[in-house]
């Protein structure tokens, strides 16, 4: 499929690989034909769903998401930013229209150049951007417009008097956030051989079947 404007895909933190358009249909609830331009995560279905149901939320844990039940049925805006994270480092965020990218990277040089044809931005280069090494700008975050420039495709400057509005308030909610961050324990970032289907059924009638190793569960090894 096509992602339109949005720079690069899947895997990334660019806009190409995270933002797509979400759908809310609840007659008699929600007005139909309305448009909304709420940032939203999937981390905000736990929250609003228990919203809806007049469930309270766990005390015992943090949570990340938000409620957004006002905004499907009362039409408001929630100033909230937005984290985009790679792994667990934290890549960029997204302050109202304005987003800053703290790090860059779209896929290493290894995937790129080894012939295996894997490049998560076909076709579009942003120069400084679409960095193929992992490239740190937290000394001095790359800017965008997300209003005017949807595609990331030109940084805003840091002498610009828009660069030097926004900036400090969203490294100031980027200070907050890794200050009062509470690391999570991964549940999917493990890999074990012996998991695979390695004697399938019917196997046996085809004299196909392997021998299943050992269980090693180990951190999986993602290059990008």
């Amino acid at each position: 499929g096509s992602n339109g404007p949005f720079l690069c895909g899947k895997q990334t933190t660019f806009e190409g690989g995270s933002r797509e358009p979400s759908i809310a249909f609840w007659p008699s609830h929600i007005k139909s034909g309305e448009i909304s331009f709420q940032t939203g995560s999937l981390m905000d279905l736990f929250s609003t769903l228990l919203d809806l149901s007049n469930i309270s939320l766990p005390t015992d844990r943090p949570i990340d998401g938000i409620s957004i039940k006002d905004v499907l049925l009362k039409g408001k805006t929630i100033e909230r930013p937005i984290f985009y994270y790679r792994g667990d480092l934290l890549m960029a965020v997204r302050v109202g229209q304005y987003k800053a990218h703290l790090w860059t990277w779209s896929n290493s040089w290894s995937e790129f150049k080894n012939g295996s044809g894997v490049d998560f931005c076909p076709g579009e280069n942003v120069v400084e951007v679409t960095t193929h090494d992992q490239t740190n700008h937290t000394l001095q975050p790359l800017l965008f417009d997300l209003g005017a420039d949807p595609g990331e495709k030109y940084v805003i400057k840091p002498t610009s008097p828009v660069y030097q509005k926004h900036m400090p308030t969203i490294m100031s909610i980027v200070k907050e956030h890794l200050a009062n961050l509470v690391p999570g324990v991964p549940q999917l970032n493990l890999c074990d051989d012996a998991v695979m289907n390695w004697a399938p059924p019917g196997c046996e009638k085809l004299g196909r079947c392997l021998p299943i190793p050992k269980s090693n569960p180990s951190k999986c090894d993602w290059p990008h």
